[in-house]
């Protein structure tokens, strides 16, 4: 019989593994592994959801001209450079499909999204790690591995699990020292949650090899529904549609995310409860003598003596029926990412963790 093979590089994938959302004999599980929102959705954007439901039998539009439009207007883009995708995510599958292949090297960071390796091995691409610094990314390290096989780097910024960012100087430089034949992605996922930044956007108004990505999973907590969506110039944009399906997106997704992205109201008190809960949790950790950067994104990277002590933090947890991420795959084998819940979820956090560090101590 002939054995079918995948091509290069797909073997070589590692299964992406989600956040944990239960626990056997638990039915006040607190589930602060996914970075979700902990005060859901719009209920605008849950009215327009409910409401497409009597259009289930339509196919949807293929250009996302509506939501298109209404991210460029609350955004201030041009809606002729935004492509919306299955979660940003796809955006990024887009990306790398379209501009690495075979041989290709696509750049990434030590504690980088674990999503970008996968993505260049998926199109045969070589993907190069190269090493932070104290957790942050190190620009004259990404720009000493660039060589002529280079395709894409790829960034987040705020990154995901450590909840650092570069400034827009560092960022600029990044961008200054790439050749033009890199493509540099912009992950902005986290954008929202750090007080005036714009994702990448004005990088990609003047740099042609500039993408952003941004989504709808974070701080409009509709990470259930899989919207997200890119920005570039307008030859990428076409490019990227070239090979995106036509009805990649559902219209009770375009209309949640519509109702959504115009509901900045609900953006902007999500934002502040957000800073409020990311401060009292990080202070109260730094005085219990644990260690934890400062973030700018809806989570904490929650830093202990070791490897021991962060499992020994985490089953702790766990036994009070409160569920982070495990970051060893990230290269974090001594860390812990917590997602900053509520007021009640953040004192539940700080009181286990509180128990635990005095425990340590007797």
């Amino acid at each position: 019989m002939t054995q079918i093979i995948p091509k290069p590089g797909i073997m070589d994938i590692a299964l992406y593994v989600s956040g944990e959302s239960r626990l056997p004999g638990r039915s006040d599980v607190l589930k602060l592994s996914s970075n979700e929102n902990p005060l859901g959705c719009s209920d605008k954007a849950r009215a327009a959801f409910v409401a497409a439901a009597a259009d289930l039998h339509r196919y949807p539009s293929t250009d996302h001209a509506a939501l298109r439009h209404a991210i460029g207007e609350i955004h201030g883009l041009d809606p002729d450079r935004i492509i919306c995708g299955v979660g940003s995510d796809e955006v990024l599958q887009f990306v790398t499909h379209a501009f690495a292949g075979l041989g290709d090297e696509v750049i990434t960071t030590q504690h980088g999204f674990s999503m970008y390796p996968i993505l260049a091995r998926m199109v045969g691409a070589v993907p190069v790690t190269v090493p932070e610094t104290e957790r942050r990314i190190d620009v004259g390290a990404i720009l000493a591995a660039v060589t002529d096989r280079t395709r894409i780097v790829f960034i987040a910024n705020p990154a995901n699990p450590t909840g650092t960012m570069l400034t827009q100087d560092e960022v600029q430089g990044l961008v200054d020292g790439l050749p033009a034949h890199v493509l540099l992605v912009h992950d902005g996922a986290y954008t929202e949650f750090a007080a005036g930044a714009d994702g990448g956007a004005g990088l990609v108004d003047r740099h042609p090899n500039v993408i952003m990505t941004r989504t709808f999973s974070k701080i409009h907590g509709l990470g259930g529904l899989r919207i997200g969506w890119g920005y570039a110039a307008r030859d990428i944009i076409d490019v990227l549609n070239r090979i995106r399906q036509p009805f990649n997106l559902s219209n009770a997704q375009m209309a949640a995310a519509e109702a959504a992205i115009r509901d900045t109201a609900f953006r902007d008190h999500c934002a502040d409860l957000n800073a409020r809960m990311r401060d009292r949790l990080r202070q109260s950790l730094i005085q219990m003598g644990i260690g934890c950067d400062e973030s700018f994104a809806n989570f904490v990277l929650v830093r202990f003596a070791g490897p021991a002590e962060a499992e020994a933090a985490d089953a702790a947890l766990r036994a009070d029926g409160i569920l982070v991420r495990r970051v060893a795959g990230y290269g974090l084998p001594a860390a812990l990412r917590i997602t900053l819940g509520d007021e009640t979820g953040v004192t539940r956090v700080l009181d286990c963790l509180g128990r635990f560090m005095q425990g340590r101590r007797t």
